[in-house]
């Protein structure tokens, strides 16, 4: 484990809260549920049928951890009612609630808005879609989010590397928003800083990245980036953000000092907004299966209460991951 995991853990452990885990379904899922609790980072509630659960995985101990099945919990029928108080406005029926609340997703949902628990995370084996659109439905975007942004926890390998100051990077947007505007981009930028010293403890260094550094190309792509790094300082101007940088530029000081000389993020970025989600996605993957770093994510910012991706390829130890920091925003 690297220094970087280590002290996310002690510190998610320190705040004793209650992640839950939709997707007992899920083998992984289920052994992150073993080690998370064995670890004492947080108290876990398993949801799937426990019967079930322990058939499929019969070399995973469980003890500490509450399995919860929605076919039989005595709260389920509450579940429903809150849904469809939260959702009639919007045409769901009381019948259609009462379908929805045995959907482990929605039951988890349900379980963090009633307060019965502090954070959930999902996504082993069920679409981003299918974990966000419930979250959007019954948590909700933060009282002055502006929306919901997604972000990787790029963690260096343990021998590190030259470019990597701080031990890790974090990367967004990486896996949410498709291609956003100027607006959501300095929106995402600013989240995206606040995720960066809450979750990493990192002083934030945020760079804008575009395939052009300070004028270099011309393009509407980089217009779209310059106006989201005016508009980002503009609203935070306490915050150290520069664009627009390429890569080298944002996170090579040599290249640094030739192309962007003078920039206070330049060559020693911490914080990489990417213009879209496919220069995001590709840069994140390329990150990890070429140069070795750990992927945490996608994380999710923006939310009233914290509610966390996960990619389909994860393992276990992303998903122990994913819950230590899942911790650690109940804090933003």
């Amino acid at each position: 484990m690297t220094k970087v995991m280590e002290a996310i853990k002690a510190r998610a452990a320190a705040l004793n809260k209650t992640i839950v885990l939709p997707e007992g379904e899920d083998s992984r899922v289920v052994r992150a549920a073993q080690d998370a609790t064995k670890e004492g980072i947080a108290k876990i509630i398993l949801i799937g049928n426990p019967d079930e659960i322990q058939k499929n995985n019969p070399d995973i101990d469980l003890s500490g951890v509450t399995v919860v099945d929605p076919k039989t919990s005595e709260k389920r029928a509450d579940y429903a009612k809150l849904l469809f108080e939260l959702r009639k406005a919007k045409g769901m029926t009381e019948a259609q609630a009462e379908e929805l609340s045995y959907d482990n997703t929605y039951f988890g949902m349900l379980m963090l808005k009633n307060g019965d628990a502090d954070g959930l995370v999902s996504g082993a084996c069920h679409s981003t879609a299918n974990t966000l659109r419930p979250g959007l439905q019954i948590i909700k975007t933060a009282k002055g989010a502006p929306l919901v942004s997604a972000y990787f926890l790029m963690v260096a390998p343990e021998n590190g590397n030259s470019f990597c100051e701080d031990g890790c990077y974090i990367y967004a947007d990486s896996g949410l928003v498709q291609n956003p505007s100027a607006e959501e981009l300095a929106s995402i930028a600013i989240q995206s800083a606040e995720s960066a010293r809450t979750i990493a403890g990192l002083t934030p260094r945020v760079a804008m990245l575009s395939h052009s550094t300070k004028g270099s190309a011309k393009h509407a792509d980089v217009d779209k980036v310059v106006k989201a790094t005016e508009l980002a300082k503009a609203q935070r101007p306490d915050l150290n953000i520069d664009g627009e940088l390429q890569l080298d530029a944002a996170i090579v000081p040599d290249v640094a000092k030739s192309k962007a000389p003078g920039s206070p993020v330049a060559g020693h970025a911490n914080v990489l907004v990417f213009p879209d989600l496919d220069a995001g996605n590709i840069g994140y993957k390329l990150t990890e299966r070429l140069g070795g770093f750990q992927a945490v994510g996608p994380l999710c910012q923006g939310f009233a209460k914290p509610i966390n991706d996960l990619s389909r390829g994860c393992h276990a130890e992303d998903v122990v991951a994913a819950v230590a920091i899942t911790c650690l925003q109940t804090q933003i």
